[in-house]
C-alpha cells in the first residue's frame, strides 16, 4: 500500500500536473461565481481540452474545477444573494443575512473554511471508507430514492420559519411546476398548454436565478435601497474567532457527513445535501430562531454540505463507475477517454491513480481555500459598486447565464417570470426555500414512487419491508412531529418543575 501511495504522490507532486490543478481551480471560481456557468458546464466544456495531454494532467485540471466551482457559488451567494450554483442556494439563507448585518467579511471567510473542511472530510471518507459508502449506495432502488426525496420534502417546514402555512403552500407550488413537461413514464406531455418548448418541462437553473438574482433586484429598486444594504467599511474581519470556530465545529462536520452520505447516493448531489445539512444544523442548534437570519452555524454547515457531496459522489463514481452527481457523469467520460475504467477493479490494478486522485482532491481543496481568504477583502469590495451597475450586472449575467444552459429562450422567460414571483414573494413574506425545495425533489419522488409500484405490480405495501425505506420514512414521520414532541415533552417538564416559592 505504501509504494502505491508514494507513487500517486509523486505523479501528483509533477509541476506541469500542479499547473493544471492551479487553472483548474481559478477556472472554477469563475464559473461558479457567475450565475448560472455551473461546474458541470465548466467541466463539460474543457473535457475535450484535456485529450491532448496526460490522465494526471487532464484530470488535475477537471478536478480543480470541480473543487473550485462550488465553494466559489457561495461568493454570489453571500455578497448579492445570487447562488452561483444550485449546491449554494442554503449558503445564501445565512450569508446574504450576514452581509446586511455589515459581516461579509466574516461569511466570506466561512465560506472558504467551511467548504474545504467539507470537502477534505469528504476526501478521508473517500480513501478510507470507499468500498463501505459506495456499497451501502448500491442498495439504493427506487423506494429509497423515493423515502430521500419525502424526506427533503419534509424538511419544507423546517426552512420556511416563522411562515410554515406560506412556506407549504409555496412547496407546493414547486410540486406543481416540476410537473410541467413529459411524463417521466409515458412521455405524455402535461401541463405545456401545447407549446413544445416546455416539452423538457421548466429548468431549475433559470428559475433559482430569478427567484433570488432578478427577485433581490426588484426588491432593492422599490425600495432605493443599496445593492447590500452595509457600508463598504463594514465588510468587517474575514476569520471567525476563538469563541465562533468552537460554535461551529458540530455543524461543519456533522454537515460534512451528512454531505457525503448524500454526495454517494447516484443524482443526489451537494444542492439536497446543503439544505439537508443546513436542516439538520437548526434542529441541533441551541439558537434555532437564528438560522436564516446570519447564523454562523447555519452558513457553515450549508457550506460544508454542499462541498462534502464531492467526495461523496467521487467515491460512487471511482468504486462503482456509477456516478453521483452531474459533474461525475462527464468524469466518467474524461476518464474512460484516457483509457482508465472506473469500478472495482481500478482499486485492485491501478492503486496509484487513486490516490493520485485523492492528492488532487486535498491539493485542489486546500488551494481554494487559500483563495478564498486571500481574496476575501478584494472579492467584498463588489459592495461599493453603485447599486444601479450592480443592478444591471446581475441581470446581464442572469440572462446569459440563463440561455448558455440550454440555448432556449423559454429558460429566459422563466428566469424573469420567477424574478416577478420572487419580487412578489419577498413583499409577501412567503419563504422561497419550500418551492425550491419542491422544484429540485419533485420529480425526483414522482419518478421514483412509480417505478418502485410497477415492480411491486402496485403492491406499495412491499415496499415498507425494505428496511432503507424504513429509515427514511422513520426520519421523515419523525421531521414532521418533532415540533409536537418537544412542545409535549416541554410542557410536561414545565408542569413538574418545582416551583421556586416553595
Amino acid at each position: 500500500m505504501i509504494p502505491e501511495i508514494l507513487a500517486g504522490l509523486s505523479a501528483v507532486l509533477d509541476w506541469q500536473v500542479l499547473a493544471f490543478l492551479v487553472a483548474g481551480v481559478c477556472m472554477g471560481a469563475v464559473f461558479g461565481s457567475l450565475p448560472g456557468l455551473t461546474a458541470t458546464m465548466g467541466v463539460a466544456i474543457l473535457t475535450p481540452l484535456t485529450f491532448w495531454v496526460s490522465a494526471e494532467q487532464g484530470l488535475a485540471m477537471l478536478l480543480g474545477i470541480y473543487c473550485g466551482a462550488i465553494p466559489a457559488g457561495g461568493i454570489p451567494a453571500i455578497l448579492i444573494n445570487v447562488p452561483g450554483t444550485p449546491a449554494s442556494i442554503a449558503t445564501s439563507w445565512d450569508g446574504y443575512a450576514l452581509t446586511r448585518k455589515g459581516q461579509a467579511g466574516l461569511a466570506l471567510g466561512i465560506n472558504a473554511l467551511a467548504s474545504a473542511a467539507g470537502q477534505l472530510t469528504s476526501i478521508v471518507f473517500l480513501a478510507f471508507l470507499a468500498f463501505p459508502i459506495a456499497s451501502f449506495a448500491l442498495q439504493f432502488g427506487p423506494a429509497e430514492y423515493f423515502g430521500l426525496a419525502l424526506l427533503g420534502i419534509s424538511l419544507m417546514a423546517g426552512v420556511s420559519g416563522k411562515h410554515v402555512l406560506k412556506g407549504m403552500l409555496a412547496g407546493m407550488l414547486g410540486l406543481a411546476l416540476a410537473l410541467v413537461g413529459l411524463d417521466p413514464m409515458t412521455a405524455y406531455p402535461r401541463y405545456t398548454f401545447g407549446m413544445s418548448e416546455f416539452l423538457d418541462g421548466i429548468s431549475f437553473v433559470p428559475v433559482m436565478i430569478g427567484l433570488f438574482g432578478l427577485g433581490e433586484v426588484l426588491v432593492q429598486i422599490s425600495e432605493r435601497h443599496t445593492a447590500s444594504g452595509v457600508q463598504a467599511a463594514t465588510i468587517g474581519r474575514i476569520l471567525p474567532k476563538a469563541a465562533e470556530y468552537k460554535s461551529m465545529i458540530g455543524s461543519t462536520f456533522g454537515g460534512a457527513t451528512v454531505g457525503t452520505m448524500v454526495g454517494a447516493i447516484p443524482a443526489a448531489g451537494g444542492d439536497i445535501g446543503s439544505v439537508i445539512a443546513w436542516e439538520q444544523a437548526r434542529r441541533a442548534a441551541p439558537d434555532k430562531a437564528e438560522f436564516g437570519k446570519g447564523s454562523l452555524r447555519g452558513l457553515a454547515a450549508s457550506c460544508s454540505g454542499c462541498n462534502a457531496a464531492i467526495g461523496g459522489a467521487m467515491t460512487t463514481m471511482l468504486t462503482l463507475g456509477i456516478p453521483g452527481d452531474a459533474v461525475s457523469a462527464v468524469l466518467i467520460g474524461a476518464l474512460l477517454i484516457h483509457g482508465i475504467q472506473p469500478g472495482p477493479l481500478l482499486f485492485a490494478n491501478n492503486q496509484s491513480f487513486v490516490f493520485s486522485i485523492v492528492f488532487l482532491l486535498i491539493f485542489a481543496s486546500v488551494l481554494i481555500m487559500a483563495i478564498g481568504i486571500l481574496c476575501a477583502k478584494p472579492l467584498a469590495k463588489i459592495l461599493k459598486v453603485p447599486a444601479p451597475w450592480l443592478w444591471g450586472g446581475i441581470v446581464l449575467f442572469g440572462t446569459v447565464g440563463a440561455y448558455a444552459l440550454n440555448h432556449a429562450v423559454v429558460d429566459l422567460w422563466a428566469m424573469y417570470a420567477a424574478g416577478v414571483a420572487g419580487f412578489l414573494f419577498r413583499k409577501a413574506r412567503i419563504p422561497l426555500g419550500p418551492l425550491v425545495l419542491g422544484l429540485i425533489l419533485g420529480p425526483m419522488m414522482e419518478s421514483n414512487l412509480r417505478r418502485a409500484l410497477i415492480l411491486s405490480r402496485g403492491d406499495w405495501t412491499s415496499m415498507l419491508t425494505r428496511p432503507i425505506l424504513l429509515v427514511f420514512l422513520t426520519a421523515t414521520l419523525l421531521a414532521l412531529l418533532w415540533p409536537l414532541i418537544r412542545r409535549a415533552f416541554g410542557s410536561s417538564a414545565s408542569n413538574h418543575r418545582p416551583s421556586l416559592d416553595a
